[in-house]
């Protein structure tokens, strides 16, 4: 935890320009979730305006959000108004787009002719963002890489090899791999056309408001193959759609190029390229699923594997040519096999393990909880060595179970790597049991009072352990009678 994390007000700063853009205050300031940056994301309303507030420290990708805001802006693409941007350009207020994303709906709603119809309005936009804007981006914007050549490629590449394929202890020549994936980046890294590429394009970036798409989170821009934000899209994993949905938003999309009335596009080449940068996007995926879960241990991480695996395996028997390279096709056959989409599917076992996991939280006011477990206990975790919501008003009176105790653990404490190592132990410990035949396990995790740290802890460990384990698990809070709800009359 830096210094930045506890020092600085951030909804006070907020606040501050939400009040200077509307001369109005902020009657309610409600934290968003957490991205897979280091952003802070606020709503901040007060009956007439509702804004999305947001807090980032580093100025050099704010400056990129602000070109690419500008640029897109120009020619009309769809994305939220920056109303106001602080002086120190470490936070801006911009326009509420709501809740509703377009993977939200295609998990809500399923693969309705409304939900693919959006899709076609957002690959329409695409092509214009990649071949109209394009041509005026001024590539030195790009906060991090300018372009996704043969060193980026390679990048993804081993991202995937280091965190994925070698965490799962399958045999393959090392020396063999390394040099066709050498070969693949640099054939991959000399596809053109190069044009404006989002780097992330995919359904959780796109808001869907007032009836139409719009684009968020595109700071990390650079120039690239328009295939790849293509395939981010419709090979997303999460999301799974259909082949037929596939196949028809890939021709929406050349048909979007005719209106846009691009020059010398070669459809066949064009297509080529597109599978060869489909199988990059789902290694790089991999690669940051594995990170992200098998490492970090964070459970929506994990839970993506299976479903990511599903997408290879189906790549591959779509395209049995490609890779066209004998190790690295052998390795991703063996990694998208049955077996493994089934160990990383977390469904139901066919016999279910003796083991009950029995979680709580205390106070070590109160003393720590007394057991009668027959294998003589579990663990005690000691969670006063993280900052304490509790010391702050609008925490005061709430619990681990209320969403601002939340955020404030997840966005201003080291909560979040206390918990990656809690449930790599926990985890370890689990499956050691489940072997071993035991029936009980008991865990308990301690803070002052009993109410913030311990119990979002306890709440947190549980959900890690639902989403590896088919097991019986109970959670309680043993200082709930106890806890600080409302101001002493004292």
């Amino acid at each position: 935890m830096t210094s930045v994390k506890t020092s600085t007000n951030i909804p006070g700063i907020l606040e501050k320009l939400f009040e200077e853009q509307f001369e109005k205050k902020a009657e309610v300031i409600e934290p968003l979730a957490i991205s897979g940056s280091d952003r802070r994301y606020y709503r901040l309303t007060n009956g007439t305006f509702s804004v999305i507030g947001t807090f980032n420290s580093n100025i050099a990708e704010n400056n990129t959000y602000f070109y690419v805001s500008e640029l897109f802006r120009r020619h009309q693409i769809l994305i939220p108004e920056v109303y106001k941007i602080s002086k120190d350009r470490k936070s801006y207020l911009q326009q509420d787009l709501g809740k509703v994303s377009l993977f939200d709906l295609v998990l809500n709603e399923g693969f309705t002719d409304q939900v693919r119809k959006y899709y076609h309005m957002s690959l329409a936009q695409l092509a214009k963002v990649q071949w109209i804007a394009g041509r005026e981006a001024d590539y030195k914007q790009c906060y991090a890489s300018r372009q996704f050549d043969e060193k980026a490629i390679m990048s993804d590449l081993l991202y995937f090899k280091y965190y994925f394929a070698d965490l799962q202890h399958i045999p393959y020549d090392r020396n063999l791999l390394m040099s066709e994936m050498e070969q693949l980046s640099k054939d991959l890294g000399r596809v053109q056309p190069q044009t404006f590429m989002y780097r992330d394009f995919q359904s959780r970036n796109i808001m869907i408001h007032d009836g139409k798409p719009y684009f968020i989170d595109f700071q990390g821009f650079m120039q690239g193959p328009p295939q790849y934000d293509i395939a981010s899209l419709l090979w997303q994993a999460r999301a799974q759609l259909p082949a037929s949905w596939k196949e028809d938003l890939l021709n929406g999309y050349f048909q979007h190029l005719n209106e846009l009335h691009v020059p010398r596009m070669d459809e066949i080449h064009f297509r080529r390229g597109y599978v060869q940068f489909v199988l990059v996007r789902l290694l790089q995926v991999l690669g940051s699923y594995g990170f992200r879960g098998l490492l970090q241990h964070k459970a929506h991480f994990l839970a993506s594997i299976g479903p990511a695996l599903k997408n290879l395996s189906a790549f591959l028997d779509n395209h049995p040519q490609t890779p066209s390279y004998p190790e690295l096709r052998s390795l991703l056959e063996k990694l998208s096999s049955a077996d493994m989409q089934k160990k990383y599917s977390f469904a139901p076992l066919e016999e279910k393990p003796k083991l009950a996991v029995s979680i709580c939280s205390f106070s070590y006011k109160a003393g720590m909880p007394k057991t009668n477990s027959p294998y003589g206990g579990g663990y005690v975790f000691d969670c006063r060595g993280i900052l304490n919501p509790g010391r702050y008003q609008s925490c005061k009176h709430l619990t681990g179970n209320d969403e601002m105790v939340i955020q404030f653990l997840e966005r201003e404490t080291t909560m979040p790597d206390f918990m990656d190592h809690v449930n790599a132990l926990l985890s370890l410990h689990v499956e050691n049991y489940i072997a071993r035949g035991f029936e009980q396990l008991i865990v308990a995790f301690g803070c002052t009072g009993g109410q913030h740290r311990s119990v979002y802890a306890a709440n947190k460990a549980a959900q890690h352990l639902r989403s590896r384990f088919n097991l019986d698990i109970t959670v309680s809070h043993t200082n709930e009678s106890k806890w600080m709800l409302t101001e002493s009359l004292e």
